[in-house]
């Protein structure tokens, strides 16, 4: 029987685990503040979409969190690391205040679609516009497809049903980034230098995308 390797990281889900919105949730910080004395890495990851990295580790520091900001890996990272590695230029389908992690990509004439949580571009005219580019041959990128997340006034869309809506249009699937991937928690792990069995996955358990992020982690 294989031996099981020492714990060297935890990989902590954010939003719905350690706050939702501008609240924290209860006994979070105390809970953080107690596993930074243990012997091992934690990485932050998340599929926030609706706001770039650094409006994120703001929020959290107001949270009183004890958080660096680079050890934050989000599903905008793992989006910009992809469009860079295709050399495509995306029409970026995400909100607004989440478009600082996309700065210097070239979004000219796109031949690519990148779609992220996006409330106020999901119409149909931007929608359509996507549609038209992927019928003619540019690739769907999908930063995640979670069906909903969470608010403090109770769940909302995600951009899941908006990206499943563009795969059946175009009979494309699209390529996904963001949690639960094995590649986006193989590239977190990467970054701290640890393999899937020497680390845990942390999240919460209150929708059932969410419960299959942490199936994947303990697969890989």
């Amino acid at each position: 029987m294989a031996t099981r390797r020492a714990l060297k990281a935890v990989l902590i889900d954010l939003s719905g685990t350690l706050h939702i919105e501008d609240t924290a949730i209860s006994g979070a910080q105390e809970a953080l503040q107690k596993l930074r004395s243990a012997p091992v890495a934690v990485k932050f990851v998340t599929n926030t979409t609706k706001e770039c990295k650094r409006t994120l580790f703001e929020r959290l520091q107001k949270l009183n969190f004890d958080i660096h900001e680079d050890e934050i890996f989000t599903s905008l990272t793992a989006a910009r690391n992809l469009v860079e590695q295709e050399q495509v230029r995306p029409l970026l389908l995400v909100d607004d205040s989440a478009l600082e992690d996309f700065e210097g990509i070239d979004t000219s004439d796109p031949n690519a679609v990148v779609v992220g949580l996006a409330p106020q571009h999901f119409n149909y005219n931007t929608l359509n516009k996507a549609f038209r580019l992927i019928l003619d041959g540019a690739p769907l990128i999908a930063i995640h497809k979670a069906r909903c997340f969470k608010k403090l006034d109770g769940l909302s869309l995600g951009p899941g049903p908006f990206i499943t809506g563009l795969e059946y249009a175009t009979d494309v699937k699209a390529t996904v980034v963001g949690k639960p991937e094995k590649p986006f928690f193989l590239e977190a792990l990467r970054s701290i230098g640890c393999q899937p069995e020497e680390a845990v996955m942390i999240g919460d358990e209150n929708t059932k995308p969410e419960m299959e992020e942490k199936q994947t982690l303990l697969r890989i």
